[in-house]
C-alpha cells in the first residue's frame, strides 16, 4: 500500500511597500523571505518560521491567496 503524502500548503506573498526607511532588521527579513524587487510575488511553504517572518513586517508584505 503506497504511503499517503500530505500536500504542503503554500503562502503567496507580495512585497507592497519599500523598505528604504525601514530598520535594518526589517530589510534583513525581506531579503530572508527571498524578495528582490518591489511588488514581487513569491510562494513559500506555510511554516511557523515563514509566518513569524511575515508577522515582523506586516506593513511591508501582503499575503495574497
Amino acid at each position: 500500500m503506497p504511503a499517503k503524502t500530505a500536500r504542503q500548503a503554500n503562502l503567496r506573498l507580495q512585497w507592497v511597500r519599500s523598505a528604504i526607511a525601514a530598520p535594518e532588521k526589517h530589510k534583513k527579513v525581506i531579503r530572508g523571505l527571498g524578495f528582490t524587487r518591489l511588488n514581487q510575488t513569491i510562494e513559500r511553504e506555510d511554516s511557523p518560521s515563514i509566518r513569524g517572518m511575515v508577522a515582523k513586517v506586516p506593513h511591508l508584505v501582503k499575503i495574497v491567496n
